[in-house]
């Protein structure tokens, strides 16, 4: 014998809701923190000289705390211009790690690009960590500030940006 099942009203919409029949709004929320480039740890795999300076090609680690708590794999390609004193670093990298105490995540980026003067030593950069690779979904857009040299020798510096979850 088949009994019918009767769900109350308030039920029925949690079901509904848990189901996804309302849109899901992004959530954006404001980072910020700390990183760590190990530059004294890189794999270099190519370096060649130009005209002006040289080209190299290395993977790095990058640690970062504070709002986004974790790793990035940083495949970078750099230009020094003896030249005119600036390198540039431009590449790919992909950032495993929570953000603002979510589930793990791991999201890409292939359009970041830090700038130094290296006659000042001041850098910044950019990151926009766009491309979704596993947990929720997020995207990441970051500003980065040189905040000077660890004794060992590895860049350091500061962050902030937003980061939207969900949409």
């Amino acid at each position: 014998m088949i009994r019918p099942i009767l769900l109350g009203s308030s039920t029925i919409a949690l079901m509904l809701s848990a189901a996804g029949s309302r849109p899901n709004r992004p959530t954006v929320v404001a980072v910020s923190g700390t990183g760590i480039d190990h530059l004294v740890g890189a794999i270099v795999h190519s370096k060649q000289n130009t005209a002006t300076g040289t080209i190299q090609k290395s993977t790095e680690i990058v640690d970062l705390k504070g709002d986004l708590e974790g790793r990035v794999l940083y495949h970078v390609t750099t230009v020094i211009d003896s030249i005119h004193a600036t390198l540039v670093n431009t590449g790919d990298q992909v950032y495993s790690g929570t953000i603002t105490g979510s589930a793990p995540v791991m999201i890409h980026d292939d359009h970041f690009r830090f700038d130094v003067n290296l006659k000042t030593g001041a850098e910044s950069g950019h990151v926009y960590f766009t491309d979704h690779i596993a947990g929720p979904k997020v995207k990441c857009t970051l500003d980065v500030v040189g905040t000077g040299m660890s004794a060992e020798g590895n860049p350091m510096f500061s962050y902030k940006g937003q980061c939207t979850f969900g949409g």
